[in-house]
C-alpha cells in the first residue's frame, strides 16, 4: 500500500479519510493548510497527495501549480466543485484524477490505487530505517534488529510519524493532532503513556533512552542510537 498525505481544512472529512484509507493498509499523515501540506510533501516525499481546493491559506490549485514546480508526486484533487472547465484546468495544471465531494473513502481508495497503477514504477519504496528500527508502513510492521515488534496500530502509527522525521523534535500537540487526529487539543498523558508503552517495546526507558529521547518542555524525537 502507499504514503499519502490529505491537504483537507476540514476536520471532520480529514479524519474520516484518515481512518477509511487506514483501514484499507495505507500509512497516512495530513495537513490543514496548503504551505504545510506543500512542505510536508516535499520533507517526507509520500506516494501520493490528496488535495482539497477550499483551503484555508491557499486556494489548492495555486498549491497544486507551486507543488508541480518541486515535485511529480501524483495528486487526486478532492473538490466540490464539479464543471468540467474547472476539471479541464485542473488536469492542465497537473491533478492526475480528480474525486467529487462527497466521496467514501472506499471510492478514494480506488482512485488512488488507479492513479499510483499508472505512475511510473509504481509507488517508492516507503519503508523507513533508523538505526536498526525498521518500519514498513505497507505491512505495518516494524522491527528492531530483524525481531518484529508486537505493536498495536497507534503505537505503530505513532512510531512511524516519529521514525519518519529522524532527530526532529516533535510536540505533543503536533502527535495529538498528526497521530490521534485530536484538532483541537487533547490530553498530553495520552501521548506520554504510549511513548512509555513504545519504550518498554524498544528495550529503553526514559531515564536510559537509545531511540526516544524526550526533550523537556518541548516534545520527544527519534534518533539513531549509533
Amino acid at each position: 500500500m502507499a504514503t499519502i498525505l490529505i491537504v483537507e481544512d476540514d476536520a471532520a472529512i480529514r479524519t474520516a479519510l484518515i481512518r477509511g484509507l487506514r483501514d484499507r493498509g495505507h500509512a497516512v499523515t495530513s495537513a490543514p493548510a496548503a504551505l504545510e501540506g506543500l512542505r510536508q510533501a516535499v520533507a517526507d516525499r509520500p506516494d501520493l497527495v490528496v488535495l482539497d481546493l477550499g483551503l484555508p491559506d491557499l486556494d489548492g490549485a495555486e498549491m497544486l501549480r507551486m507543488l508541480r514546480a518541486v515535485s511529480r508526486v501524483p495528486v487526486i484533487v478532492a473538490t466540490a466543485r464539479d464543471g468540467d472547465a474547472e476539471m479541464v484546468r485542473l488536469l492542465d495544471a497537473g491533478a492526475d484524477d480528480y474525486v467529487v465531494k462527497p466521496f467514501s473513502a472506499a471510492q478514494l481508495d480506488a482512485r488512488v490505487r488507479a492513479v499510483l497503477r499508472r505512475a511510473d514504477g509504481g509507488p517508492a519504496d516507503p519503508s523507513i530505517t533508523v538505526g536498526g528500527l525498521r518500519l514498513d508502513p505497507r505491512g505495518r510492521e516494524a522491527a528492531l534488529g530483524g525481531v518484529v515488534l508486537d505493536l498495536t496500530p497507534r503505537e505503530f502509527d505513532l512510531l512511524h510519524y516519529l521514525a519518519a522525521r529522524p532527530g526532529q523534535v516533535v510536540t505533543k500537540r503536533e502527535l495529538l493532532t498528526q497521530v490521534w487526529q485530536v484538532p483541537y487539543g487533547g490530553a498530553d498523558k495520552t501521548v506520554d503513556v504510549h511513548l512509555s508503552w513504545l519504550r518498554r517495546k524498544l528495550g529503553e526507558t526514559a531515564q536510559e533512552p537509545r531511540y526516544l529521547h524526550t526533550v523537556r518542555g518541548v516534545g520527544v524525537k527519534l534518533v539513531d542510537p549509533s
